[in-house]
């Protein structure tokens, strides 16, 4: 199949161009390096089945050019949770890069697997979630539902767009991805700042209490989810959970990430919720995925320990290609003393 990847440059892109081009697949990457990075490409930049265009999802020409001849658009690109800037962004590009994405698909007739999220679940208590449990969102002024709620838009307009069009559309609502090729920032999730503060021998930054709780899943099982959607026709038309079913709290990750960079006292440190003005979180998100397993026969395979070790050395090795100051570290868990 020849398959367009927008977000191609960032995290799942770039882990999941390089698992179809192993199955075979031709891959266009569409990125505007805003959030992606072309190191995250370097294996597969000279693959004679891969072709990179640097630009916007927004730009509706090029995108109906890049998705003419193609079998599928897996639209990955998006801007996430605005902590430290308003919601503008999150809101419009995730809109309207939906949108151009759905407009070319329609006219090529393309089937689309989009990413959305498992913060569409929002103050739902009742976990695990299930595909039909309802989403629950705060109040309009809480900027952090606007990842959320542009995520809702998305999937609203995927139906919609079958509906009228009768395009073959797939929903992944994505649990705490992390791994390879992860941002080093917030932006990548918890799991990337715990590291880069173990490494630093820094304080671990806790939002809340953290005693909120997620399931991280490790990036191959995320791209496992993608490719079966892509792949089977028992996805189409459908909303998936994808994600590993291990609830954890934010605060034992943490000493679990310390433990297994360094072993020592871990420092911790609480930073309340007014920091970010007015912010709403979720306390417990926890996936069921037995609709994933029934139709996808998607089962998360890597465990949290082994993702992290894993997530830990290539994010050493990647802040020394950055140029960031790492010191010479002897890690814990590949200490045989220890």
């Amino acid at each position: 199949m020849k398959i367009l990847i927008t977000g191609a440059a960032g995290f799942i892109g770039s882990n999941l161009t390089e698992a179809l081009l192993e199955r075979g697949h031709t891959v266009i990457g569409l990125d505007n390096l805003s959030q992606g990075f072309l190191l995250n490409l370097k294996n597969v930049q000279n693959h004679r089945k891969f072709r990179f265009v640097q630009g916007d999802i927004r730009d509706e020409k090029l995108v109906r050019r890049l998705t003419r001849g193609c079998d599928v658009v897996v639209h990955l690109a998006a801007f996430k949770i605005p902590r430290y800037s308003d919601a503008m962004d999150t809101l419009l590009i995730n809109s309207h890069g939906t949108l151009s994405v759905l407009q070319a698909a329609a006219q090529y007739g393309a089937k689309v697997v989009a990413a959305s999220t498992s913060d569409v679940y929002g103050k739902n208590p009742n976990v695990p979630f299930s595909e039909e449990s309802d989403l629950v969102i705060g109040r309009p002024e809480v900027k952090r539902w606007s990842y959320a709620i542009s995520k809702m838009f998305e999937e609203q307009l995927l139906f919609a767009y079958h509906e009228r069009h009768g395009l073959d559309v797939v929903a992944l609502r994505f649990f705490g991805g992390y791994g390879p090729n992860q941002h080093l920032t917030w932006w990548g999730g918890p799991q990337s700042v715990f590291i880069n503060a173990a490494i630093d021998d820094q304080e671990i930054p806790l939002h809340g209490n953290g005693l909120q709780t997620r399931s991280f899943t490790y990036i191959s099982d995320h791209v496992d989810g993608i490719i079966a959607s892509i792949e089977k026709s028992q996805a189409n038309n459908q909303v998936f959970n994808i994600g590993n079913t291990r609830e954890i709290t934010i605060r034992d990750l943490a000493l679990l990430i310390w433990g297994l960079v360094r072993g020592d006292e871990p420092k911790l440190k609480l930073t309340p919720y007014e920091t970010f003005g007015k912010y709403e979180d979720v306390m417990r998100r926890v996936p069921d995925i037995s609709k994933a397993r029934r139709l996808l026969d998607f089962d998360p395979k890597v465990e949290l320990e082994q993702g992290l070790k894993t997530t830990i050395r290539w994010q050493i090795e990647r802040r020394r290609a950055l140029g960031m100051p790492t010191p010479e570290i002897k890690l814990r868990f590949e200490d045989p003393t220890a």
